[in-house]
């Protein structure tokens, strides 16, 4: 609801692109604000560096300070902590000129930074449904949502705005793009596709649409499409911030082709920075891990990338930045500094009272300790950890691709356990949701056989799924 003192404040007031009041009133300073935002949106350009600019000039703009707290929250790093906490500071100070839209967002990012990230998504949410052409709130939210792994809520933030919208709002490309991520991960794939193709047309240079059409096709097994329609569109991405996922994206094609020549390519050209961001860091250990499983010969890649995830062993700020650091200290055999993850992960689950420590009692902690497990060679241990967490892995956080490492990792310590009916099962489950995929049709193939050389009864229908197999060859 509206404050009086909001209304009355009004005519004191500036207007943004799409008819949102903001307490403060120069247009250079809300043009730039949008300029920021539209960076964030696009993945393109340094929406901080825009943002401080902003700052530089209108150190009483709130809004500004908000929007600077509201982008670091999805770094979700600890080492941009006090520049978040600077920004969330700052904004307090000028909490009595906000209007109530202002104040939902100010409650937001306070939450996130007190480790309430749940409820940070809530107060986006309130905001959104206050405001819903509110494109900042919308976006933040939804991106959290991924973050937590909340499929539904990635999907249904937009949804409830989605009426208020149409191609004259600034922004309805992106928020085309949110929308077709938030339907695929609820795996309602024909509109996805639609909801991404549209918003292609209307902006081609949006990377986050391409990325939601890559996730459909990955998950529908079209992999020569998937290919092709990444490698079309690489011009357009290529530059922006989001490029390094999308190569991940494009490299997991690769992989369900046994291609690791053309996976090791990508790895190295695009994912092997000496300066990564947190997305690098996190596709790479995730790549890198796939390959593991394969036996793939890594050479030295492990070494220098458990360098650059060191400094994060005791941060134990997000259960899923930790399982990806992990790989790469087990993928290194660094002993030490697994135990220094663990311990810090541990006292969190036990202490912590946030989002967080949820998140790690629930997946983070029996995930590593799982990837240890794999790695000893104590693939019996590995698959009982994994198997109760297996339809929790949500909680970790991510996107069903990105999660996909963990069946991975389930599937091939059940085949080097000599568990194969539960391996069969596993393979079975994979090649029902994608029988054009290479890699599950392989899973498949290699859990029959060791049925066949255990002695295990095969399925009466033995011949029609060889049939199958065959014919998705």
């Amino acid at each position: 609801m509206i404050s009086a003192s909001s209304i009355d404040s009004r005519s004191r007031s500036g207007v943004d692109c799409r008819g949102l009041t903001l307490s403060y009133n120069d247009p250079e300073a809300i043009a730039g604000l949008e300029r920021a935002h539209e960076a964030s949106l696009a993945f393109g350009g340094d929406a901080i560096a825009l943002i401080d600019e902003v700052i530089a000039k209108h150190p009483d703009f709130i809004m500004a300070h908000i929007f600077k707290a509201g982008w670091l929250t999805q770094a979700m790093e600890t080492r941009i902590y006090v520049e978040m906490k600077d920004a969330v500071r700052a904004a307090e100070r000028l909490a009595d000129r906000a209007n109530d839209r202002e104040r939902g967002h100010f409650t937001a990012v306070w939450r996130w930074l007190e480790g309430d990230f749940a409820g940070a998504v809530s107060a986006w949410e309130e905001v959104a449904i206050a405001y819903p052409r509110d494109l900042l709130a919308i976006q933040l939210a939804h991106l959290s949502d991924v973050l937590l792994g909340d499929t539904v809520g990635q999907r249904d933030v937009v949804a409830r705005a989605f009426k208020s919208w149409d191609e004259t709002v600034p922004g309805y490309a992106f928020m085309l793009g949110f929308y077709a991520f938030g339907l695929e991960e609820m795996r309602d794939f024909e509109r996805a596709e639609a909801m991404a193709r549209r918003s292609l047309d209307l902006l081609p240079d949006n990377p986050y649409a391409v990325h939601a059409l890559g996730h459909v096709m990955e998950s529908q097994g079209r992999i020569e499409e998937g290919i092709a329609f990444f490698k079309a569109e690489q011009p357009r991405w290529e530059h922006t911030s989001f490029a390094n996922h999308l190569w991940w994206h494009l490299a997991l094609y690769y992989f369900d082709k046994d291609d690791f020549d053309a996976v090791l390519g990508i790895y190295d050209r695009h994912l092997r920075s000496v300066d990564p961001n947190s997305y690098q860091e996190l596709d790479a250990a995730a790549l890198l891990w796939r390959l593991k499983l394969l036996d793939v010969d890594l050479a030295d890649r492990w070494s220098e990338l458990a360098d650059k995830w060191t400094h994060a062993a005791t941060n134990a700020l997000y259960a899923f930045n930790d399982a990806h650091a992990m790989m790469t200290f087990v993928g290194d055999d660094r002993h030490d500094v697994q135990d220094t993850l663990l311990l810090a992960n541990d006292r969190h689950a036990q202490c912590g009272r946030d989002t967080n420590a949820m998140m790690i009692r629930e997946v983070g902690l029996p995930l590593c300790r799982a990837l240890q497990d794999f790695h000893r060679g104590s693939y019996d241990a590995c698959v009982e950890r994994l198997m109760p967490i297996r339809y929790r892995t949500h909680l970790l956080g991510g996107s069903h691709a990105q999660r996909d490492v963990i069946g991975l990792t389930l599937l091939e310590a059940a085949l080097r356990a000599g568990r194969f009916p539960l391996a069969w099962a596993l393979a079975s489950e994979r090649f029902e949701l994608r029988p054009n995929s290479i890699r599950n049709r392989e899973f498949l193939m290699r859990a029959r056989k060791g049925l066949e050389e255990s002695g295990v009864i095969l399925p009466a229908n033995a011949d029609r799924i060889d049939h199958e197999l065959e014919r998705a060859s």
